[in-house]
């Protein structure tokens, strides 16, 4: 049906964060068309979201798809171990069949989760075959993503497939507008040697597409930020992720580059990555999102992430940071993250009707006189609908992907064969 009603819900939009009683969301042609109270529900279907919260979904701006497969493998692993199992043990064992069904499950654990746009860094190309399948499987899924096209994690620099880039480009994401979009995930100035960012950032200029890249002060280069302005190289709206180790300065001038960061505070807290950057990212206008970052060592949610920040703020020296903030962080700061506030992020009438619903009749949310705390609070047990460009992916607690059961078999014998 072109013209869907939501009626009666709680509304939290994020353009800026207010809570909505008995409000209505009216959706047309997966558009968003009107926010209020009592709209007309002539010609539309109506859904009764009557004891439900009616939210932007959720953007999750960083997250290495492929280890779906490898849920839980270094719960208790350092950076560098979790580095040499995963990217240096692990990785170069995958093959593309693997990864069309590590990336469509990963597609599908995010919506279940109420995340409906997601970053895909895919630090996994070892071919084209490979580059192939993960876009193939990130569109299966039915979630918004962009593919972020990477060179493997101990590929030696002259491996870099510029030629293959351009391929998936021109042939497999030339749209712009299309559910899943093309991104370059760059080595970038922290582990990559100079004349290797030139290439990367001038490859990405080429094809028209963000970047989006690991960033920290190491030895070698104790101002990553700082060297790319030095080479002519700050563009807007790069994607920078992490960045728990980067000097004020360096703060300083992603902001003021219009660039933008994804902080992933569960794994960057469990991997001791470096202090929290919510703060500081606050106190300097860095825009900023959230990101999963690694299921093999963390919740693949952004509920337990929101919760991770605020509490990884808490015990540092920054100022209390806002349970609203948060949640504006897990949807329109993601989105802008992104470059993607445009089209998702919020309830704004002329935006991808990209939206989730919450129980609050559950016994973990029923009594909540909070909503956005609620929200901020819950589990992905209490996602009841999520809704991509106006089209339901999951409905009455069950996502409708008629393809589950098939992952979730696939994604079990891989994982066996990959624990063996």
């Amino acid at each position: 049906m072109d013209r869907l009603l939501l009626q009666h819900g709680t509304v939290i939009d994020t353009e800026p964060v207010a809570v909505h009683t008995d409000t209505d969301v009216l959706i047309q042609n997966g558009r968003i068309a009107a926010v209020g109270p009592g709209l007309d529900a002539a010609g539309a279907e109506v859904l009764d979201a009557t004891d439900r919260i009616v939210a932007p979904g959720f953007v999750d701006t960083h997250r290495h798809g492929w280890q779906s497969v490898l849920r839980a493998t270094a719960m208790d692993l350092g950076l560098m171990e979790y580095m040499s199992l995963l990217n240096g043990q692990i990785a170069p064992t995958l093959q593309p069949a693997d990864l069309a069904v590590a990336a469509e499950l990963t597609g599908l654990e995010c919506l279940d989760a109420g995340i409906t746009t997601l970053q895909d860094y895919a630090h996994i190309v070892y071919s084209p075959a490979h580059a192939d399948a993960v876009v193939g499987g990130l569109q299966a899924s039915g979630v918004r993503a962009t593919f972020g096209y990477a060179q493997p994690v101990f590929a030696a620099a002259d491996q870099w497939r510029a030629d293959d880039a351009r391929r998936v480009r021109e042939r497999l994401l030339p749209d712009d507008d299309a559910l899943v979009t093309m991104v370059l995930a760059a080595m970038g100035p922290s582990f990559a040697a100079p004349e290797v960012v030139e290439t990367e950032w001038k490859l990405a200029a080429e094809l028209d597409v963000r970047l989006v890249t690991h960033v920290g002060a190491t030895a070698d280069v104790p101002n990553p930020i700082a060297l790319l302005g030095e080479r002519g190289l700050m563009r807007e709206g790069t994607l920078y992720v992490h960045g728990n180790t980067l000097t004020d300065e360096d703060l300083r001038l992603i902001s003021g580059s219009g660039g933008t960061l994804s902080i992933t505070p569960a794994i960057e807290a469990r991997m001791n990555i470096g202090a929290p950057t919510l703060g500081r990212t606050r106190r300097f206008g860095v825009t900023a999102g959230l990101g999963v970052d690694v299921v093999t060592s963390g919740p693949g949610d952004l509920f337990s992430v929101m919760r991770a920040a605020l509490m990884s703020e808490d015990v540092s020296d920054g100022e209390r940071v806002p349970v609203a903030d948060v949640l504006a962080l897990a949807t329109l700061g993601g989105a802008a993250a992104m470059s993607m506030q445009d089209r998702v992020g919020s309830l704004r009438p002329g935006k991808q009707a990209d939206i989730v619903l919450l129980r609050t009749d559950d016994v973990s949310t029923v009594g909540g006189h909070n909503p956005i705390g609620t929200v901020v609070s819950a589990h992905p047990g209490v996602v009841d609908a999520v809704l991509v460009a106006g089209r339901f992916v999951k409905r009455d607690g069950r996502l409708l992907h008629r393809r589950v059961g098939e992952v979730v078999t696939e994604a079990k014998k891989i994982a066996a064969r990959l624990a063996g």
